[in-house]
């Protein structure tokens, strides 16, 4: 079982009695799982029960955070630099709307963030996700239609981004990092 259909993130693996199996928790709010038989018996194979929305986790944790982010008079408190990376990678790593929370709280922080506060080259894997959909919108024109809420909510987080980073004068440090050397020499190609 794993949070990714290739099997390589949160992977867990079980094998032989039932008592081998034991209670896990996977992030994001897909499942994915492989059953494989070795045939050297006849029973029927294995039982497990997945359950959702453990309230006092990532919902609580989103909720409290969004609050406190919303606060101005506590924002100069918080460990925004911290929390900033810590969330990106939270973005990078979950799916569905989990994915979309922690997008919604890393919008948050730059828009109340002073200088220094955000690393915003941690975005290139938010960047090389969000530039692999617009790829996919432009070959696809054939079916014009409403973007994704995962899409919007990049391109949103991309443009407030941007103009932040043109507001504190590092624009070109963050275009540099976030894309790669062959994109960069495609574009001076063009």
């Amino acid at each position: 079982m794993a949070s990714s259909s290739d099997f390589q993130q949160d992977r867990h693996s079980f094998s032989g009695s039932p008592d081998k199996w034991n209670d896990f928790e996977l992030p994001g709010d897909t499942l994915y799982y492989r059953f494989t038989s070795d045939m050297s018996n006849t029973e029927w194979g294995y039982k497990f029960t997945v359950t959702v929305g453990h309230l006092g986790r990532f919902q609580t944790g989103f909720e409290i955070l969004k609050q406190m982010l919303s606060e101005e008079r506590v924002t100069p408190h918080i460990p925004l630099a911290k929390i900033w990376e810590w969330q990106v990678g939270v973005a990078c790593r979950q799916t569905g709307h989990q994915r979309l929370k922690a997008i919604h709280l890393l919008l948050k922080i730059v828009q109340c963030s002073s200088p220094g506060d955000c690393d915003f080259t941690l975005l290139k894997p938010l960047w090389q996700l969000f530039t692999h959909m617009e790829n996919n919108l432009c070959h696809d024109m054939a079916k014009p239609g409403i973007l994704l809420p995962l899409h919007r909510a990049l391109a949103e987080l991309f443009f407030v981004t941007e103009n932040r980073v043109t507001e504190l004068g590092s624009l070109q440090e963050y275009l540099l990092a976030l894309n790669t050397e062959d994109h960069l020499h495609r574009c001076t190609a063009q």
